[in-house]
């Protein structure tokens, strides 16, 4: 049986850090469509596009190379063959991918893309519209919500790592600003599905998440939904 699990919420949630944990727990593929996002972003960004112009974003969005690899349970993101796959998490290829997310025919090109890449396999995607638009038939749906000040925190430590400068002031503004932008927009915005589980993740650690997702992917799971259903 295939099937697949749709994790959406808001920057900075947890949602990319539980996927690929349960992906490789559970043996899911995981694709991660975020990332897809802030590739088109960081493409703007390197070739001076405005990102709040979508008349200029969408001359361009035929000729982006874009390619995924995938790699027990993790994803590699290409850019014209270059490997982009840290440069992306930074909060201004964060901020691109929100706007350039609100045009009609980044949506479109990228949607086919994650819906391609789910045939025939079970899969944990996460991104704000997987469980309403681009898997709307998901055997298991999460949204997860964390406070604004803890998901800075969790960003703050993403770009620590990557030894990249940050701010936390400016990170928590960034991510209330790219909350209202994928909230409002008009072309499939964040929301929870009707289906939808929410999880909380403010107070709780990646282990308790982690184990508070897979006991409702595995009850889903047993609650006997056969693979027609799954997608």
């Amino acid at each position: 049986m295939n099937y697949a699990v749709a994790v959406d919420g808001p920057a900075g949630s947890g949602k990319s850090t539980i996927a690929k944990l349960i992906a490789k727990d559970m043996g899911l593929v995981y694709i991660d469509t975020g990332a897809m996002y802030r590739t088109v972003g960081l493409y703007c960004i390197k070739n001076g596009i405005n990102t709040k112009n979508s008349e200029d974003v969408k001359k361009v969005i035929k000729n982006i190379d874009m390619q995924i690899k995938l790699s027990e349970g993790n994803q590699k993101i290409f850019l014209s063959g270059e490997d982009v796959t840290d440069e992306i998490r930074s909060a201004k290829a964060g901020l691109a991918a929100s706007d350039v997310g609100a045009i009609g025919e980044v949506r479109k090109k990228l949607v086919r893309m994650q819906q391609k890449m789910a045939e025939g396999t079970s899969v944990i995607m996460d991104g704000r519209d997987i469980g309403t638009n681009v898997l709307p038939n998901a055997l298991v749906k999460i949204f997860l919500v964390a406070s604004v000040e803890v998901r800075a925190e969790r960003r703050c430590g993403e770009l620590e790592k990557l030894g990249k400068p940050f701010d936390f002031d400016t990170i928590k503004k960034q991510l209330a600003e790219r909350d209202k932008n994928d909230s409002t927009r008009k072309l499939n915005p964040l929301r929870k599905a009707g289906d939808a589980v929410e999880v909380d993740t403010t107070f709780l650690n990646i282990d308790e998440v982690k184990e508070k997702v897979e006991k409702i992917i595995k009850a889903k799971i047993r609650g006997g939904k056969d693979e027609n259903n799954s997608r």
